[in-house]
C-alpha cells in the first residue's frame, strides 16, 4: 500500500537536448526586432519603429471604430430599409393596397432616427 501511495500518475521525464532542438526546428521562424532594425535603409531606426508602431495603432483604432460603430449602424439602417421594403411587397401581394410615401426625405430621416434610437 505504501508503494502505491508514493507512485503518481504523472511520470517526470527529462527531455533530451536532441528532442528539444527538433521541437524548436519545427516551429515557424519570425524575424526578431534586431533583424528588423538591421534591415532598415536609413539611420532613423528609433523614429521609424515609433512611426510604424503608431501607424499600426492608428490602423487598429480605425478598425475598431469601423467594427464597433459604423458597420452596426449602417447594417441596422439597411436592414430596416430592407425589412420595410419586404413588408411592403408582402402587404401588396396579400392585400392589394397601394402604399404611397409622400415625403421621401421624412421617410429616410425617420429610418435614420429609428436606427440610432437604440444606440
Amino acid at each position: 500500500m505504501s508503494s502505491d501511495s508514493q507512485s503518481s500518475f504523472v511520470e517526470a521525464t527529462v527531455p533530451s537536448p536532441a528532442a528539444s532542438l527538433s521541437d524548436v526546428d519545427s516551429l515557424p521562424s519570425s524575424p526578431t526586432t534586431s533583424s528588423l532594425e538591421a534591415s532598415s535603409d536609413d539611420g532613423g531606426d528609433g523614429e521609424e519603429t515609433d512611426a510604424e508602431r503608431e501607424w499600426k495603432e492608428s490602423l487598429q483604432q480605425l478598425e475598431l471604430l469601423l467594427t464597433m460603430v459604423v458597420v452596426p449602424y449602417v447594417g441596422k439602417y439597411f436592414g430596416r430599409k430592407c425589412a420595410y421594403w419586404g413588408w411592403a411587397k408582402f402587404m401588396q401581394w396579400k392585400y392589394p393596397v397601394e402604399i404611397v410615401v409622400t415625403s421621401e426625405k421624412m421617410f429616410k430621416g425617420a429610418g435614420v432616427v429609428e436606427a440610432a434610437a437604440s444606440l
